[in-house]
């Protein structure tokens, strides 16, 4: 009989706990429902010269917040599929007989800059497609989600993730 009471008992306390609610959250920033975690993004389109020693430095539009992290992205070819281009994430290598050559970037709270690593290859001697009208976007992921486990490579799974579109590229010029 005890066990059947205490049965019962854990039930009745089942249904009653079940139809229990918390406090309601904190307001949301208004809008569109969801979270919006979207960082600045900019589209940047340089050429590499000896005149700005093969890189250029961009100024943000607002400063970034420290922690938070720059992805920059290259519009490239598809070795596989000419005519077909995608965004590879920087650095980026391309291997030539007479070296390797390596876009990067690096970045403050205030500015950051895109890049031609020191090599061996005479820059100069280049085909204009690794030097001429270059197109970059860079996004700043804010400092909360570092820690997630994203893929970054995938630039349209990061894009779908952090819910970016193509219209939230703002066209920046280098510093002069």
């Amino acid at each position: 009989m005890k066990n059947i009471n205490l049965l019962i008992l854990a039930l009745f306390g089942m249904f009653v706990f079940q139809a229990c609610e918390g406090p309601e959250g904190p307001q949301g920033i208004p809008g569109e429902p969801g979270v919006n975690i979207l960082g600045t993004t900019y589209e940047v389109e340089m050429d590499f010269t000896s005149a700005n020693n093969y890189g250029e430095f961009f100024d943000f539009t607002e400063p970034l917040v420290d922690g938070d992290a720059l992805l920059v992205y290259m519009l490239e070819e598809s070795p596989l599929a000419q005519g077909t281009f995608g965004w590879r994430l920087l650095p980026q290598t391309f291997y030539f007989d007479e070296g390797i050559l390596v876009y990067n970037f690096d970045y403050t709270l205030e500015d950051f800059s895109i890049f031609m690593d020191d090599s061996p290859i005479d820059f100069s001697q280049l085909d204009p497609y690794y030097t001429t009208d270059v197109v970059f976007r860079v996004v700043v992921v804010p400092s909360d989600l570092i820690s997630a486990r994203i893929d970054y490579t995938d630039y349209e799974a990061t894009m779908d993730l952090l819910n970016i579109s193509d219209d939230d590229f703002v066209r920046i010029e280098p510093k002069k």
